[in-house]
């Protein structure tokens, strides 16, 4: 049996006692390019010094550095990959690529464009000595045992492109969930083009699996599921391997709200149930073992919320992200906003002339005004109103809100 309803719990809260019950999932190694849309389970240095070698950062001439008035006589060439192994002395230069070694004994590049040949002899053309500046001088990237990223970054192309250049071919990673999303309500047409009046498209499921997927290893989609204790009980067995179970629909008081019996008779703890958002207020997180579900509204702007606040950032602890929650930016108001109740609200929004503008429409069951906002703009609870040009936090939606 449910006990006694206890107040929904403020939203920084709610977020620390879920995250601060996870831990990250195991590590392993994959090869790097396996490793993308992951997260380091420790440091990563440097193995090689980047670049290894004094090059050249253009097309020109390398001579030496205390040897700038000329003329020169030609004696070879430097090629991206086809060094010049003599050594430069006084009078002496040879050809040089961008990206080429410079010789022993080279210090400067004259540019191409500022060189006058005739056969093997160079000299200025009248534009100016040569520079050092042109030279990409040994380990100005990085040197051999550079700490390069810290554990919990993720990597992405750029990422795995300084790994590979400071040579690593395999990462040493964390695991990421598995995750099984159930969307539950007889009102759900399985099929938007056969959808009855007295029935909505099952759009959450498909709506919350897009948002999971770059932060899963594999996403189960089970539903619709019947308003039946036997249907969601059978559903909830099908999810049995999944380390995340997601339940959209279901979570709340009324008489056909079954996820949270459903969930006690299938043998989960309850953690928390509600908290003070808005929307998103049946909020319900719960645990079975090393499982964890969340159980979060069916009206899709709340569900897509919760899933923004809650599910994401369990997905990114689980797979051993540094970065958890989303990041607020501040922006100025471009509307006055009306004082704020007893929950911490989020209004859809849009950015216009650099200002902060709600959407028209903040109903929870608004798809067309979710699809148009590109933010959340969070008031906190017992706000005052705000007035146009004031700052206000928001969070980007894209990306879940981590850049």
């Amino acid at each position: 049996m449910a006990g006694p309803v206890t107040p929904p719990l403020p939203l920084e809260a709610a977020q620390a006692r879920l995250l601060g019950a996870v831990e990250p999932l195991a590590e392993e190694a994959v090869a790097a390019e396996q490793a993308v849309g992951r997260y380091l389970a420790g440091p990563l240095l440097a193995s090689r010094t980047q670049p290894a070698h004094d090059l050249s950062a253009m097309d020109g001439y390398a001579m030496r550095g205390d040897d700038l008035d000329g003329p020169w006589t030609v004696i070879g060439e430097s090629a991206a990959g086809h060094p010049f192994l003599g050594t430069l002395a006084p009078g002496q230069a040879i050809r040089i690529s961008t990206g080429a070694m410079m010789p022993d004994g080279g210090g400067a590049v004259l540019l191409q464009e500022n060189a006058a040949r005739d056969g093997d002899t160079l000299s200025l053309n009248g534009e100016g000595p040569p520079r050092y500046r042109h030279i990409r001088r040994a380990g100005f990237d990085f040197r051999a045992g550079d700490a390069l990223m810290a554990a919990g970054k993720r990597i992405g192309p750029a990422q795995l492109a300084l790994a590979l250049a400071a040579g690593h071919g395999a990462l040493s990673v964390r695991r990421l969930p598995t995750l099984a999303i159930l969307d539950s309500g007889d009102e759900l047409a399985a099929d938007p083009a056969i959808c009855a009046p007295h029935q909505v498209p099952a759009s959450n499921g498909a709506m919350l699996a897009a948002m999971c997927a770059p932060h899963s290893a594999s996403v189960l989609r089970l539903g619709p599921v019947p308003d039946t204790m036997e249907a969601m009980l059978a559903a909830l067995g099908k999810a049995s391997d999944a380390e995340v179970i997601v339940t959209s629909g279901g979570a709340s008081v009324g008489d056909h709200d079954l996820v949270r019996p459903a969930l006690e008779q299938w043998g989960a703890e309850i953690d928390f149930w509600r908290v003070a958002v808005k929307p998103g207020k049946p909020l319900l997180v719960a645990r079975k073992g090393p499982q964890w579900i969340l159980g979060l509204p069916g009206n899709p702007v709340s569900s897509y919320v919760t899933a923004f606040l809650f599910l994401l950032p369990l997905l990114r602890r689980l797979g051993g992200a540094a970065e958890l929650l989303p990041r607020p930016l501040t922006l100025p108001l471009g509307m006055t906003l009306p004082p704020v109740g007893d929950r911490t609200e989020f209004l859809r929004a849009r950015v216009e002339d650099g200002a902060l503008v709600a959407v028209h429409e903040q109903d929870s069951s608004a798809l067309r005004a979710l699809s148009a906002a590109e933010m959340l703009i969070m008031r906190p609870a017992g706000a005052a109103e705000a007035g146009l040009g004031e700052p206000a936090l928001a969070y980007r939606l894209e990306n879940g809100g981590i850049a």
